[in-house]
């Protein structure tokens, strides 16, 4: 091969190593965020939506759900945020009326839950968690989710204008490598586009 072509070939190999270096560093703070947990007194505690079957919630939202009960119960906020719409066509109850039915179950007064029931996505959680703090003087959060969801859990939310602090569930149903290494791609690729959505202009955050 001629000098003149090992050239641009040199060049390109760079741009790669240096992109995969760039990827596995995303991938490496979203790993570490997780891994924090940085639950402290807050005024509330917001549980981000999940996946439910009609009055159940589904594994992943059961752990959210049991995760933000904990901290509800070691008394680091008064008042537990439920968020989470109806999933599909048909669902008798949304994602955060099954997660009060669940609370109010395992004791915790109806007075000290606050829920809404439109969102559908991760930023429609937390936009919706912002406007119930705002119409209850509530200033602070932990916000809770999957440990490879929080460390976008936390952008969105701050960029909602919420003084947030993430406490991720210390077990996750996603354990197979193969769950785990989709559910990690996957948070390195919002990670790119919710920047790329902030830079353009757009708002449609999922």
């Amino acid at each position: 091969m001629s000098r003149r072509r090992r050239g641009p070939l040199r060049w390109l190999l760079r741009l790669l190593l240096l992109a995969l270096l760039w990827l596995g560093g995303v991938a490496a703070y979203i790993l570490y965020v997780g891994g924090r947990d940085d639950a402290g007194p807050a005024d509330a505690i917001i549980v981000l939506g999940a996946a439910a079957y009609d009055a159940r919630p589904s594994p992943v939202f059961e752990e959210r759900i049991r995760h933000g009960l904990d901290l509800y119960e070691r008394g680091l906020a008064p008042r537990l945020i439920f968020t989470g719409g109806y999933g599909g066509i048909g669902a008798r109850f949304s994602e955060a009326q099954v997660a009060r039915r669940y609370a109010v179950r395992n004791g915790v007064p109806a007075d000290a839950i606050l829920i809404e029931s439109v969102s559908r996505t991760t930023h429609d959680n937390l936009r919706q968690a912002r406007r119930l703090m705002q119409d209850h003087s509530l200033h602070t959060a932990i916000v809770v989710s999957d440990p490879l969801h929080m460390a976008r859990a936390l952008r969105l939310a701050r960029q909602e204008g919420i003084r947030a602090h993430g406490s991720a569930t210390p077990t996750t149903r996603f354990r197979t490598w193969q769950a785990s290494w989709r559910f990690l791609a996957r948070e390195v690729y919002f990670f790119h586009r919710d920047h790329w959505t902030r830079l353009t202009g757009s708002h449609a955050l999922p």
